[in-house]
């Protein structure tokens, strides 16, 4: 009779006993975070690019002329806080827990692949959100320049 077959090692059949397996799977959380808080937006309806610069525009005017004639700033109501709001901060949380994640995981001597893709997941989150909040920033910019620049159009001078 031939020997049995030693039973399987108990890291072998569950890989997410591995610190590593849990690195991947919050990086991959963490850049589904990031792509839908960047699509998300587009999904909800909104008016017109044209209509939104036209309100942006108005309310600069309204303030300026509520300073000139030295009127007291309305006060502002607070707006609600939406869900997707929060993904802004809870993609990078997901992306540094894996990185954090990863790093046990190299440190307890796992499989480096599993420590590297959930580093590299996890990385790539945080930088991805980062460049696209940047992207904004200088949309945001220009626009603002470009809404200065034609004040007095929007003054009617």
């Amino acid at each position: 009779m031939s020997d049995p077959a030693p039973p399987p090692e108990p890291s072998a059949i569950a890989p997410l006993r591995r610190w590593g397996a849990w690195a991947v799977l919050a990086g991959a959380a963490a850049l589904l975070l990031v792509i839908f808080q960047i699509a998300g937006p587009a999904l909800e309806p909104r008016p017109s690019a044209g209509t939104q610069i036209g309100e942006v525009a108005g309310e600069i005017r309204r303030s300026a002329w509520r300073s000139f004639l030295g009127l007291p700033r309305p006060e502002a109501a607070p707006a609600p806080v939406s869900p997707t709001a929060w993904l802004a901060l809870a993609a990078p949380v997901l992306g540094l827990l894996a990185v954090v994640l990863s790093l046990i995981s190299g440190l307890r001597g796992e499989n480096r692949r599993y420590a590297l893709y959930g580093a590299g997941l996890g990385a790539t989150a945080i930088a991805f959100q980062y460049v696209w909040w940047l992207a904004l920033l200088f949309v945001a910019a220009v626009l603002l320049h470009a809404i200065i620049t034609n004040i007095g159009d929007i003054f009617g001078l």
